[in-house]
């Protein structure tokens, strides 16, 4: 029976919400168990792995100073030395991640699938996997042969969090099997992502508007809604390329990381860049034209519209002008 390993990202010594989400894309693969694998180096690696044990009933350590910046060339190394043969890997379909599975797989000699959306289960070293294409108009249904193992990419947000936290887990420590982490790549600095005059990071609701808004001089429609409802506009790239709204705003994994606790998607399709930058399980309304925007598959309200009538109606209604 292949084991199954969840790789864990973090930030501060604070895991990403994926974390858990990976706890319930096993569960779907009907996994007996799953060992969280988490590489870093000091105190915050620490706390990391010790919090996980409340969701994984094992936690892998590998604390090593060449790990202590991401970077997806030496956290391959230390995979592949420590990993068994055969192993199944869940990554987050995220920046690092993207970077991290592909080599991943080829060093392991192993079967690899990105961005997979949802399992469809596991009979005996099979698995069969739903991707997206098309930017989420056409479901791909993948037969995975995971004989030699497997890394697979797991898109942010489709599984829900696993909140039980009552694996009762321990943490393993693997540092000293690592090995060699000597790499090509040499970390430089980090550069802390613009802040403009509206820190989206912060909002507890957003109006995030995309191509549906059609015309720069229809963002005061968005701006309107946005002051009715106590809320920032934010947007998706798209908006950010035509150059109408600062970089600051957008949402996404090119973007910024939001957390609100409502998020009002207007006319935005939902790539899942720009999804995979929402986080927190935030009660999401999407209005879109087209009825099969992949939007509404993560909203929890969808209104098939068009957003320059949606809004001013929406707007009067909530200041009742």
């Amino acid at each position: 029976m292949a084991q199954f390993f969840a790789y864990i990202t973090y930030k501060d010594g604070v895991a990403d919400d994926a974390a858990l989400e990976l706890v319930s894309a096993a569960k779907k693969l009907s996994a007996d168990s799953v060992i969280a694998i988490v590489t870093g180096s000091g105190s915050k690696l620490d706390t990391v792995c010790n919090n996980m044990t409340a969701s994984y009933k094992e936690v892998w350590k590998i604390d090593n100073a060449a790990l202590a910046y991401p970077n997806a060339e030496a956290v391959r190394k230390a995979l592949v030395n420590v990993l068994p043969a055969g192993s199944i890997v869940l990554i987050p379909h995220e920046t690092f991640g993207i970077d991290l599975g592909p080599g991943l797989s080829i060093k392991m000699d192993s079967a690899y699938v990105s961005d997979a959306v949802d399992f469809e289960g596991m009979a005996g070293t099979t698995i069969k996997i739903i991707r997206q294409e098309f930017g989420g108009q056409v479901s791909t249904h993948v037969t995975c042969d995971t004989s030699k193992g497997a890394v697979i990419t797991v898109r942010p947000g489709v599984f829900q969090p696993d909140e039980s936290k009552s694996a009762g887990g321990k943490v393993v420590d693997k540092s000293g099997s690592a090995g060699d982490l000597s790499v090509s790549r040499k970390y430089l600095e980090l550069v802390a992502a613009q802040v403009g005059d509206v820190d989206i990071t912060k909002s507890d609701v957003l109006v995030s508007i995309g191509r549906g808004i059609e015309d720069v001089e229809n963002i005061e429609i968005a701006n309107q809604l946005a002051k009715a409802m106590g809320a920032d506009v934010s947007c998706s790239r798209p908006i950010v390329d035509a150059k109408w709204l600062e970089k600051s705003r957008q949402v996404g994994t090119s973007g910024q990381t939001v957390k609100p606790k409502v998020y009002m998607a207007m006319g935005i399709s939902g790539s899942f860049q720009h999804v995979g930058g929402i986080k927190g399980n935030p009660f999401i309304v999407a209005v879109n034209k087209n009825p099969k925007a992949p939007i509404f598959q993560v909203a929890d309200i969808g209104i098939v519209a068009n957003i320059l009538e949606f809004m001013p109606v929406l707007t009067e209604k909530i200041t009742g002008a």
